[in-house]
């Protein structure tokens, strides 16, 4: 079978953190600072969170900071294993970010708005240890840069994976009816969600559970 990590963003508390990590979460995403979007939960909440991880779950803190320095002041704050970069930043910034935190792994967020976003694999290539394709808007009066709930042109995502050979997470829109066919499509790294296992507002246990079996699936497809 091949092995698809799966990440669950959007977590509240420790407690959620735990019920994911339990259901087989490999990763648990924690929002930060955000201008929109669910989740959010501010650095200082999600620092309790991360201390109270099992060590074997990665902690993703999301950052839309734009500068190396102010995502760094985060991270010192925050102690995550990986920090996952909500825009489109400047590459430039990377080097910044890597002298200061050699440790913390990099995933950069590429918005699959149009085909142009091929384009990035090689803006970001040298600086980051993965990349997660999601959903986001990142023009207009009220950009959104996750949690949207909707899913994209996974034809661009499939044709994203196949031109690098970084890591790739999916996001966007995913739930337990339409992962199977999104992870057969594009075949990607891992998998993250946010609002596909959530009801009112609280991780759903079921719907994880449920999740997580077509992921399941989804593997042992891939792997015949």
């Amino acid at each position: 079978m091949k092995k698809i990590r799966v990440k669950v963003c959007c977590m509240a508390s420790a407690v959620e953190a735990r019920l994911a990590a339990g259901l087989g979460a490999d990763a648990v995403g924690l929002v930060g600072h955000m201008p929109s979007g669910p989740g959010v939960i501010g650095v200082e909440a999600a620092a309790q969170i991360v201390h109270e991880v099992p060590a074997d779950v990665d902690t993703f803190l999301l950052s839309s900071a734009m500068l190396a320095e102010e995502i760094a002041q985060d991270l010192k704050a925050c102690p995550a294993s990986t920090v996952q970069i909500v825009r489109h930043i400047d590459p430039g910034e990377y080097p910044a970010l890597i002298e200061a935190l050699p440790q913390v792994r990099r995933v950069q967020v590429v918005h699959v708005e149009d085909d142009g976003v091929l384009e990035l694999i090689a803006r970001y290539a040298p600086f980051v240890d993965a990349f997660l394709l999601d959903s986001g808007r990142t023009s207009g009066a009220k950009p959104q840069f996750g949690g949207t709930g909707t899913s994209h042109d996974w034809a661009i995502s499939a044709r994203f994976v196949e031109m690098t050979d970084i890591p790739v997470y999916l996001a966007g829109g995913l739930r337990s009816t339409n992962v199977f066919e999104a992870i057969t499509q594009v075949r990607p790294y891992g998998v993250d969600l946010c609002t596909g296992v959530r009801t009112d507002d609280r991780l759903d246990p079921a719907k994880l559970e449920s999740f997580m079996k077509e992921v399941t699936r989804a593997g042992q497809a891939l792997a015949h």
